[in-house]
């Protein structure tokens, strides 16, 4: 019988993970999508410029830098790579698992501090604008704060994942919170620098708590799988949204009176079947209704938050465009339910019934996002934007979204 070797066992698992992510972020990445993101970002990089010329003095900047900041301190899951039935086949050797534990340890922290940077890249120009006098030497200790802070919440959220009691994580997360974003927001300060000490000081003595309450117990194995499974379908529920993910586990909630809304009116018959079974998959499904939700945040963030009204048009319409292309993968959402075979209905039906609530949907954005841009601007465009939003809804669906599903051979 070989013996048990826990760094082979990270390696293996990194590899396999690696090679699954990396062939599902190239087809996340497709170009449509590609082309869209460059897009916005080179236009939020434009105006985001453009709105730092224009920022007052009282602009509370240090909250905004801090709440942000704080909370990518604050969120710091633990990719432990465990699988069900580790449960099982690793439970005899947790004696012997401290070197893989501490890889991923390491692993999740390279990965955290790069998200963190990113923040702080991004927070860098409203730090130079608020604070252009403050000595570089400053930003430079800033900066070793948020790391020393962000290995702190990791030691923290690690020690707490050998708590069985969620209350308690949920409250250690809450209290983290508050101490990260007091910390940053004292230290921007000028007289500030005691009461982020006297703050981290406090978090210290959570650490040293959580060590001796928690930290020296066993391995809560169904806590870490919980954990490590949650954030594996996260990321399958967003690669879903462009290819098919076998792996992806279907979570419904009821939401009974937006599927009565929906659903209503549709005729009790045979060619209804469709139009209303992708209702209450739209309604019901997370994965749909959510990303539809915050597309139209995002958008409406971007028309009040864009000051030129033509690119408030684009954003509009580019996100009208994500929407209807990204609830495009309705159309695969039940392929594995081999009950649907035994309906009654022609594949052109289902396809026409897909197409009208598509159609529907991005319509409806449309008017709602019309509406929003008539208090950022004026009747005329909100009236321009509804002409032209849903001019491109019609053209997309019934040329670009019509063409991909004849193309596709698709049988449940």
């Amino acid at each position: 019988m070989p013996m048990f070797n826990a760094s082979t066992l990270w390696k293996e698992r990194l590899s396999n993970h690696f090679k699954e992510t990396s062939r599902y972020m190239r087809l996340i990445f497709n170009d449509h999508l590609a082309i869209a993101l460059f897009f916005l970002l080179a236009a939020f990089a434009y105006f985001y410029q453009q709105w730092l010329k224009t920022i007052p003095q009282s602009f509370p900047a240090d909250w905004i830098i801090a709440i942000l900041l704080g909370a990518l301190l604050t969120r710091s899951p633990i990719r432990t790579l465990l699988k069900e039935p580790d449960t099982v086949f690793l439970l005899p050797t947790e004696h012997k698992m401290d070197r893989y534990f501490s890889k991923a340890f390491w692993y999740s922290l390279i990965i955290q501090v790069y998200q963190l940077a990113l923040g702080f890249g991004i927070l860098l120009p409203l730090y130079f604008t608020a604070y252009p006098e403050r000595p570089r030497v400053g930003l430079l200790l800033f900066l070793i704060i948020l790391l020393v802070f962000k290995l702190w919440n990791m030691l923290s959220t690690w020690w707490l994942l050998k708590e069985r009691d969620a209350k308690t994580r949920y409250m250690d997360t809450g209290l983290r919170l508050l101490l990260n974003v007091l910390t940053l927001f004292f230290f921007l300060q000028e007289d500030g620098f005691l009461y982020a000490s006297i703050t981290s000081i406090i978090f210290v003595a959570l650490l040293l708590y959580h060590y001796n309450h928690v930290g020296k117990k066993g391995i809560a194995w169904d806590v870490l799988i919980e954990k490590e499974q949650a954030m594996l379908q996260s990321f399958y529920r967003l690669a879903n949204l462009f290819t098919d993910v076998p792996n992806v586990k279907k979570k419904s909630k009821k939401r009974h009176t937006l599927v009565s809304f929906l659903t209503s009116k549709t005729p009790f018959n045979q060619t209804s079947t469709f139009a209303y079974l992708y209702r209450i998959t739209f309604v019901r499904s997370s994965d749909y209704f959510g990303l539809y939700i915050r597309l139209i945040i995002v958008a409406i963030f971007l028309i009040f938050w864009v000051p030129n009204v033509w690119f408030k048009m684009v954003f509009a319409i580019l996100f009208i465009y994500l929407s209807g292309f990204q609830l495009m993968t309705l159309w695969n959402h039940h392929r594995t339910l081999i009950w649907i075979d035994i309906y009654p209905v022609s594949k052109e039906v289902r396809k026409k019934s897909l197409l009208q609530f598509l159609l529907l949907l991005m319509l409806f954005q449309t008017a709602i996002l019309g509406l929003f841009m008539l208090v950022a601007s004026s009747w005329e465009y909100m009236l321009l934007l509804w002409g032209a939003g849903g001019l491109f809804s019609f053209v997309f669906i019934n040329s670009y979204v019509k063409n991909r599903l004849e193309k596709r051979k698709v049988t449940y």
